[in-house]
């Protein structure tokens, strides 16, 4: 269980150290969760099933349904409830590891860095296999040596359960295959988790709410007996806080494309601009507080795609562009998911340089990116003057359409770096097939400084 692995790791002494005020959570009054304590992976790892516990009926029906409704522009994107916590709700580390939470930012702060795991597009409806060998390689992670290297919780970024995210098959699709991983898994809604299949009584975002925002933690029947609880979050966007990060999360609604976060001026009124209210209040709040750790953004839809079946959202990106330039605060790094592979973007602008990461391969399916029609090779880096606004640079620096994989994200007092490691590595192949670092007072990319290296220097 969860608290299993905090008792090990308590075994590995760590040196004690300070925190700066400037990067620590914010100690603003937080309302505990109601309820029993959080439970992670299952006492003893056990072995993959090999197959579904609830067969995935055919969804072809549904989906002429919708194609036909899409051809004829009548899919709007949905109404979802307003989160729980006024204007920015806010998550935190302790508060999603119960009664262990204090020690463990404690830990996080004694080890002067925080890594966790992100990816995306999991659900698998054919085989159990690829969301299984992209979890099994994440579970490797926690045999680290040192108790700072292991990863402390794993953002989801969104389509958790396909194709519509029925309860039906959270078991198999979320419970079954993460029912050894030992740590808090969060998330953030992607479109399919929001869409109702046609014909259908179902409500949106209603299995979502019921597994992972939920006002305490509990046993879901989805769970079907494993001891994985349910998420505590205040709804479907949120800020989640640690030491050394906080992470934006937002909700880009039902459309396949693009990512919809407002009402685009009044054009989508059911959706209403609370997330365009929460986004300048949690960015005012970190500027405010002098916040110096890193600054993400997560969100189902990819601001920028390339050669793939998926478009961007350039709409949100004004939007947030807006908000950010008015505050006077930019993420360090924006991660999504939605395409179902791996993709890094640079966007460079005049004082800042700012990834763009797509990690949608965590296990439904790897979609391939387009070609030259005459078989041409897809060389990266590229410059993509079609995607950049005014005087930014965009730069396609790297893709893998081929393997399922996932990202580990590390966070310093210094450094954000995000690694990109496939499955098909094997389960203890740490080399990243990808990275980037970015530089957190400069928003410059860098070369990666080890924290070891550096204290080696002073």
């Amino acid at each position: 269980m969860g608290k299993k692995a905090i008792a090990r790791a308590r075994k590995t002494p760590v040196r004690k150290t300070r925190i700066a005020p400037s990067q620590a959570p914010s100690t603003r009054p937080l309302a505990p969760p109601i309820g029993g304590e959080p439970e992670f992976a299952q006492p003893e790892p056990t072995s993959a099933p090999g197959k579904f516990r609830t067969p995935h009926k055919s969804d072809a029906e549904a989906y002429s349904i919708l194609d036909e409704l899409k051809k004829n522009h009548e899919i709007k994107p949905s109404a979802f409830p307003r989160a729980r916590g006024g204007d920015e709700p806010v998550l935190t580390l302790e508060q999603i590891w119960g009664s262990e939470g204090k020690s463990l930012a404690r830990r996080v702060i004694q080890s002067r860095q925080i890594i966790f795991h992100s990816v995306g597009d999991t659900g698998n409806t054919r085989s159990v296999k690829p969301q299984e060998a992209v979890a099994d390689k994440m579970e490797a992670d926690f045999l680290e040596e040192q108790v700072g290297d292991k990863p402390i919780f794993f953002l989801h970024l969104g389509d958790v359960v396909y194709s519509f995210g029925e309860k039906e098959y959270y078991y198999d699709q979320f419970y079954e295959p993460y029912r050894n991983y030992p740590a808090p898994i969060i998330a953030i809604a992607g479109n399919h988790d929001g869409m109702v299949a046609p014909n259908t009584n179902a409500i949106t975002l209603d299995a979502f709410l019921s597994n992972f925002c939920t006002p305490g933690f509990k046993n879901a029947l989805e769970a079907g007996g494993l001891d994985r609880t349910t998420m505590i979050q205040p709804g479907v966007y949120y800020t989640f806080e640690a030491p050394y990060v906080r992470i934006l999360c937002l909700y880009s609604n039902t459309l396949e494309d693009p990512g919809i976060i407002s009402t685009e001026e009044g054009h989508f009124p059911q959706v209403t601009d609370v997330q365009l209210t929460y986004l300048r209040a949690a960015l005012t709040r970190i500027k405010s507080e002098n916040f110096k750790g890193a600054v993400i953004v997560a969100i189902h839809h990819p601001i920028f795609t390339h050669g793939s079946g998926h478009g961007g959202s350039p709409n949100v990106m004004k939007q947030m562009d807006k908000i950010c330039q008015d505050v006077g605060i930019w993420p360090h790094a924006v991660l999504s998911g939605h395409a179902h592979n791996y993709q890094r973007f640079t966007r460079r602008m005049a004082d800042r340089e700012i990834p763009y990461i797509i990690g949608g391969n965590g296990g439904h399916a790897t979609s391939r990116l387009r070609r030259k029609q005459d078989g041409g090779v897809l060389r990266v880096p590229t410059e993509l003057p079609q995607l950049a606004q005014g005087r930014d640079t965009v730069v396609f620096e790297n893709y893998d359409d081929q393997n399922y994989g996932y990202l580990r994200v590390f966070v310093d007092e210094q450094q954000l770096r995000v690694e990109y490691h496939p499955a098909s590595d094997g389960r203890h192949v740490k080399a990243p097939d990808d990275h980037v670092t970015v530089d957190l007072s400069s928003h410059k990319l860098v070369a990666f400084d080890t924290p070891h290296a550096r204290r080696s220097r002073s």
